[in-house]
């Protein structure tokens, strides 16, 4: 082979490699993997596609710790910040719940408290053939009663500490909580003999004229103020 074809040769391996020119030597070496961060990349799903975009590394710490495999559980009713768009899709009371005067021809003398659980309609009997009737929420299948009692204690925004029998059936519930807006006892309460039965207020209005309780009676905040102010402990309360 002549001189000038090895010259050829050279020139045209050089050429090939790039080495002649940085621009074509820097196309020619292999592309650095693109390290893309978790949230550039919302739809992209994680494990094994994660693995994949970030070099053969995990990406940045997912936005919540799993525990047996499995995202946490969404917040349970209680305690849960109030969602805007779901109060707005809340049935509201049906207007027959409102405190009003209606006419009353039992035997109970004024004064007397009727609970009528069936209708979930309390009146206190005012005479004359009167009595004002609230809307009320009552005992769930299962945990209605009847019976006569008295009104023992009376407390403005009481306290709550749920019995051994309900936290059996709902562990996550706190051992106590402290009166306030956010209680399920809610403005007032008047407590039924010795029993763990109340009258009540509650922070979930639109339960109001449904099954709901565990027992107790549940009125409207306003509603069991309107009535706290107008009974005294004593008072006698049929339960029907």
């Amino acid at each position: 082979m002549t001189k000038k074809s090895l010259l050829a040769l050279a020139a045209g391996a050089l050429l090939f490699s790039g080495a002649c020119d940085p621009a074509l030597a820097q196309q020619a070496s292999p592309p650095v993997p693109l390290r893309v961060t978790y949230n550039d990349r919302p739809n992209m799903g994680g494990g094994f596609i994660e693995f994949l975009f970030s070099g053969g590394q995990s990406g940045s710490a997912p936005r919540y710790q799993q525990r047996n495999g499995l995202p946490p559980m969404d917040p349970q009713q209680y305690g849960r910040e109030p969602d805007d768009a779901v109060e707005a899709a809340r049935p509201g009371m049906d207007p027959k719940f409102e405190k009003q005067v209606v006419e009353y021809h039992g035997k109970e003398g004024p004064g007397t408290l009727v609970i009528d659980t069936p209708n979930k309609f309390l009146y206190l009997v005012q005479g004359g053939g009167q009595a004002l009737r609230y809307g009320i929420g009552v005992g769930r299948q299962g945990f209605t009663w009847s019976g006569v009692k008295t009104i023992s204690a009376k407390k403005e925004w009481p306290a709550w500490t749920p019995p051994p029998e309900m936290l059996q059936r709902r562990p996550d519930l706190p051992r106590h909580m402290e009166g306030g807006p956010e209680n399920p006892l809610g403005a007032r309460a008047m407590y039924l003999g010795s029993t763990l039965y109340r009258i009540h207020g509650s922070n979930e209005p639109w339960t109001i004229g449904t099954n709901v309780s565990s027992g107790c009676i549940r009125m409207r905040n306003e509603d069991v103020i309107d009535l706290y102010g107008r009974v005294n402990v004593g008072t006698r309360v049929i339960v029907l």
